[in-house]
């Protein structure tokens, strides 16, 4: 990729597309029988949150890191949740229709990129949450790029 792509937050729109996403999101699992009772009482704030998490993946600024306290926080918020697969499957169904109701960019490359991330990202969200989990207690947080995972450092 040249230096002139625009990184995946860019394409989507910035802060404002991706707060329209999780807002959207988060009323769908408001209203889904299967996940309101993991959310049941969440912070109003969460979907900024969560907004902010996918802006610093998708190559924005890092506001998740120094305002909420980056990959640690994130990890400590699934710990011990106990996800299961079904739940991870609805998870990815609600935010793919989100995307939708959003507008986000509905182009394959665009699309194919967000949701790797959304497939990467839930399944390390389950295995973290069982009990017994060992994941490492410290890592930045994932900066997804156009078809390619991100490295954990050099």
């Amino acid at each position: 990729m040249s230096a002139a792509t625009p990184t995946l937050y860019e394409w989507a729109g910035g802060a404002d597309a991706l707060e329209r996403l999780t807002e959207l999101f988060y009323e769908k699992v408001r209203a889904d029988e299967l996940l309101e009772p993991v959310f049941r009482g969440m912070d109003a704030q969460h979907p900024k949150w969560v907004a902010m998490w996918l802006g610093e993946v998708f190559g924005g600024p890092p506001r998740y890191t120094e305002e909420r306290g980056g990959y640690p926080h994130m990890l400590e918020k699934h710990r011990g949740r106990t996800l299961t697969e079904q739940m991870r499957r609805r998870w990815v169904q609600l935010i793919c229709d989100a995307a939708d109701d959003a507008e986000l960019p509905s182009d394959p490359e665009f699309r194919s990129a967000f949701i790797a991330y959304v497939e990467w990202g839930t399944r390390l969200a389950v295995a973290n949450s069982q009990p017994g989990a060992a994941p490492p207690p410290r890592a930045p947080v994932p900066r997804w790029g156009w078809g390619e995972a991100p490295p954990y450092g050099d």
